[in-house]
């Protein structure tokens, strides 16, 4: 129960003093005491009541609190028949370590609050769980009118007290019941459960965020496509969804962990079902993927589209364009087993092409995602660019005589970018691949025809290679990058890297180390300037002399003159790949 339970309770005879913004702690048990120094019998989670016979002097008040607080007490009530009024010292000690207090009125007896703290938070509740679970098993057995997920979090919350939210592996909120996490705590609970998994951890797993506690039950895949108990956890543990429990768990009753795990069953059958409604996506993906790596005619492959497009963007128009985004998950090979990670990597692309901050799991269902081998591919539609801003036709093609830079079939409106794609999912799928896992994903630019298709696919895949030659368990690459130096450098092999960095860098390394001078800041600086003198020294805060003086001893260190095109070039590239 919270803190807020007891205070909404007239019979209790509490008033709250002070900590009003912390009323939301659970209470896991009372203790009443008078004692100085409490601490050995502390746990942590209590309701502390006292008479205040303890305090002799205003003095007394803060060592007291501190030492509630540093046991991880959730609030303090303090009886009023002692002293009359509650001291002001105990209520500015109490504010001070952001710890409840309550005055107890002197006609209740502390053993009346003691009672009803017991019967709420007390192993005999887990009767009344039973009977949530039950209730909701009947509505889901009466398929999608059960109201899914949310039904059964609904009631955790109103008969138990229990807040719970189902996260996706990326820390996203599927579903809730009232007030949703605070920002970025469904990607730590997420990163924590991961982290739990991979080292064989049996659930629920307990995690602490912003100081508040939480117990993590993993939600299994149970239906058709469920991996058998036996496989390797790391072919799911990048797709299971899990339940955050805003409690802890770790002093719970086997019956009441037992029906928890039967909710995560019931979310699990939910799972199920969505994951069926998802088959049609798949495999119209899936026909589409296979007609373009086959070289079929446009035509063809234009008419597999027409057919994705109202499934994928019901009601919309115009034809959409079309992005690709290709990911790869592979894992380290461990006593010479291999990891399916086709699938893996399909529900997992799945997951990641969804905006983090949209709830729900249909947010999904305009994204159709297919598998060859170990790849994933996806096939994201946009709203087509409309005829209005003279940019398309009603078909999506560009007006006669256009010529677009990108290559035929690209467009510079919305979409997808690599950057922005797993900036929310980072962390968490780190914690999934641990130390043998790495995750890679290429993004193509938009198309807006079949002939551009094979094209966008190709790219996307190019992107991905050029994100696995990077360092990172998550490495994105999109198709702007494929226009530039940068598409080359990743495949220099390491070897040759290193010396050719080491030629041109390491003398002037040195003579930053023996002189303390800055020489490699200030080549960096005169190639951003394309060898302005004037503007590099404006940069640097510099006299030009001071500059010319700086340049020259590069020049003399490397026996190169940048004032040659071709020395640039060489320091360079040096630069951008030391």
């Amino acid at each position: 129960m919270r803190l807020r339970a007891l205070l909404e309770t007239d019979a209790l005879g509490l008033r709250l003093l002070g900590g009003d913004d912390e009323l939301d702690r659970t209470v896991r048990g009372v203790m009443t005491t008078d004692l100085r120094d409490p601490s050995r019998y502390l746990s942590g989670g209590e309701l502390v009541l006292t008479g205040l016979a303890w305090r002799r002097s205003a003095d007394d008040s803060e060592p007291f609190v501190r030492i509630l607080a540093s046991a991880g007490v959730v609030g303090l009530a303090a009886g009023e028949a002692e002293l009359g009024d509650i001291p002001d010292d105990l209520v500015l000690a109490c504010e001070r370590h952001r710890l409840p207090l309550f005055a107890v009125n002197e006609d209740v007896a502390f053993a009346t609050i003691t009672e009803h703290v017991v019967r709420q938070v007390s192993g005999e509740r887990a009767g009344d769980l039973a009977a949530v679970v039950d209730r909701h098993r009947r509505l889901m057995t009466s398929g999608p009118a059960g109201g899914g997920p949310e039904v059964v979090l609904d009631l955790l919350g109103s008969d138990l007290d229990l807040r719970a939210w189902v996260l996706s592996p990326a820390g996203r909120r599927i579903a809730g019941a009232g007030e949703p996490l605070p920002p970025g705590t469904g990607a730590e609970l997420a990163a924590e459960h991961l982290a739990a998994t991979r080292t064989g951890r049996r659930g629920p797993h307990r995690a602490t965020v912003r100081g508040t506690t939480y117990s993590l039950f993993p939600i299994r895949n149970t239906g058709r496509g469920a991996a058998p108990a036996s496989r390797d956890v790391r072919e799911t543990v990048l797709s299971d969804w899990l339940l955050a429990v805003e409690a802890d768990a770790s002093d719970w009753p086997a019956a009441r962990l037992d029906l928890l795990q039967g909710v995560t069953q019931l979310i699990a059958v939910e799972r199920d079902r969505r994951e069926a409604a998802r088959t049609v996506r798949r495999r119209l993906a899936q026909e589409v993927l296979e007609l373009v790596q086959a070289g079929a005619p446009p035509a063809e492959i234009a008419a597999r589209l027409r057919v994705a497009a109202p499934v994928l963007l019901p009601g919309l128009g115009t034809a959409p364009h079309w992005q690709v985004v290709v990911a790869r998950v592979d894992w380290d090979a461990e006593g010479g087993s291999a990891v399916e990670a086709g699938p893996a990597a399909q529900s997992l692309l799945e997951e990641i092409l969804v905006d983090p901050a949209a709830p729900g799991s249909e947010t999904a269902d305009r994204i159709a995602v297919a598998h060859s081998g170990e790849e994933a591919v996806a096939l994201v539609p946009l709203p087509a660019v409309p005829a209005a801003a003279g940019e398309a036709g009603e078909t999506g093609e560009p007006p006669e005589g256009r010529t677009d830079e990108q290559g035929p079939g690209r467009h510079d409106g919305p979409g997808l970018h690599a950057d922005a794609l797993l900036e929310a999912v980072r962390e968490p799928l780190s914690a999934g691949l641990a130390d043998d896992g790495r995750l890679t994903l290429g993004v193509s630019a938009a198309v807006h025809s079949a002939e551009g298709l094979r094209g966008a696919l190709e790219e996307a895949r190019h992107a991905r290679r050029v994100a696995a030659a990077r360092p990172g368990r998550v490495c994105a690459a999109g198709h702007h990058e494929l226009a530039s130096h940068v598409l080359l450098l990743p495949f220099v092999p390491d070897d040759v890297r290193r010396a050719f960095t080491a030629r041109l860098l390491d003398p002037l390394r040195d003579y930053d180390r023996r002189h303390r001078a800055e020489l490699i800041p200030t080549l960096g600086a005169f190639l951003d300037c394309d060898g302005s003198w004037t503007r590099c020294a404006t940069r640097l805060h510099l006299h030009v002399n001071t500059l010319r003086y700086r340049v020259g001893r590069i020049e003399q260190l490397t026996g190169r003159d940048l004032s040659r095109l071709e020395d640039k070039l060489d320091f360079f590239l040096a630069l951008r790949m030391s």
